[in-house]
């Protein structure tokens, strides 16, 4: 009979609000772990008294996170490595730290966007830069917005990965009396569905800026799901992942929640700001703003119609009036509703 299971070592590359979260996340899980961030003071203030107030105002660490400025010293002995880095830094963020990764660790990519220039998934970046195989990577997605999950409200995720094992380490890592992992090996899927649901939220909260209601919402939701499906689909993700937890889960909690960074800026910029005011006035990082465009970059290599995210990157990016926006998506041609890629 075998013995109890040791007790896992974990690294959260990123000292933000989900980084932090899913350290909180780990420990509560009964992993030992410790954040890396650059900022000297949010180390400082998380080590001495278990908080970081710049991105988790009020909310207490448990015993079991600690903190350092060293990234080299936050990966020794780590079993899980989860990357919390924005997406556009990621590789400059990894690249230097590939021969500090322990030969048996896993890395879970906890970011949602799709690379500029390269148009790669996050876990394509994360492989690369740490020149590890696929099979070591997992992705981590679902209605997980980090504050609630900070305080503790129930929630469940999708821990996806080509590799079982990986997958299934990442769970136990991570799973608890309120977060709940399913795994799935439909990592493309999976990742896209953490992408692709910023920019959609970014479209939503346009429209609410613009006094839109709930029909607007509903619409935009829906068939933004059907721009993510199609695009998955034609990456050759399997389609029982979009109306899944990754999916349709996460795509309603970013696009509903005053929480959800992506949406407050779509409202903002609905309201008449200009995207750097937007941005300013939002605070933190907005992924689907960058990843707007390398996803629509990817979907037009492809072949793949997404009028929603075409629009967002056209307000966000081009200059296009917002109140030409609905008008734009409205003025399509009519068709079939469908969810199959010859009817959507």
């Amino acid at each position: 009979m075998s013995g109890p299971e040791r007790p896992l070592r974990a690294a959260v590359l990123g000292a933000g609000s989900w980084g932090t979260t899913f350290a909180a996340v780990m420990a509560d899980a009964g992993c030992a772990v410790t954040v890396w961030g650059r900022d000297a003071a949010t180390v400082d203030e998380i080590v001495a008294e278990g908080r970081n107030s710049a991105y988790l105002p009020g909310v207490q660490l448990p015993a079991g996170v600690t903190a350092t400025t060293d990234p080299r010293a936050a990966l020794a002995g780590a079993d899980v490595v989860a990357v919390a880095v924005p997406s556009q830094r990621a590789r400059a963020v990894l690249g230097p730290l590939a021969d500090a990764l322990e030969p048996h660790a896993v890395v879970v990519s906890l970011m949602k966007g799709v690379e500029l220039d390269t148009d790669q998934r996050m876990s394509e970046v994360v492989a690369q830069s740490l020149r590890i195989d696929a099979d070591r990577v997992a992705v981590l997605s679902g209605p997980n917005l980090a504050r609630e999950i900070a305080e503790r409200q129930p929630t469940a995720t999708v821990v996806a990965s080509t590799s079982d094992a990986t997958a299934r380490l990442v769970a136990r890592a991570c799973a608890s009396g309120y977060f709940r992992p399913y795994t799935n090996p439909d990592v493309v899927g999976v990742e896209l569905c953490g992408a692709v649901k910023n920019v959609i939220a970014l479209a939503v909260g346009i429209s609410q800026g613009r006094g839109m209601g709930y029909n607007t919402m509903a619409t935009v939701i829906t068939r933004g799901l059907v721009e993510i499906t199609r695009l998955g689909l034609a990456l050759g993700a399997d389609a029982a992942t979009f109306p899944g937890l990754a999916g349709m889960g996460d795509l309603m909690a970013t696009c509903a929640s005053p929480d959800s960074r992506n949406h407050t800026l779509g409202v903002h910029v609905g309201r008449g700001m200009s995207l750097d005011e937007a941005l300013a006035a939002t605070g933190g990082t907005a992924e689907g703003v960058k990843s707007s465009r390398s996803v629509l970059e990817l979907a037009t290599s492809l072949g793949v119609d997404m009028p929603i995210t075409s629009a967002v990157v056209r307000v966000l990016h081009e200059g296009l009036p917002v109140d030409a926006m609905a008008g734009l998506l409205l003025a399509r041609p009519h068709k079939a509703e469908g969810v199959l890629p010859v009817e959507v």
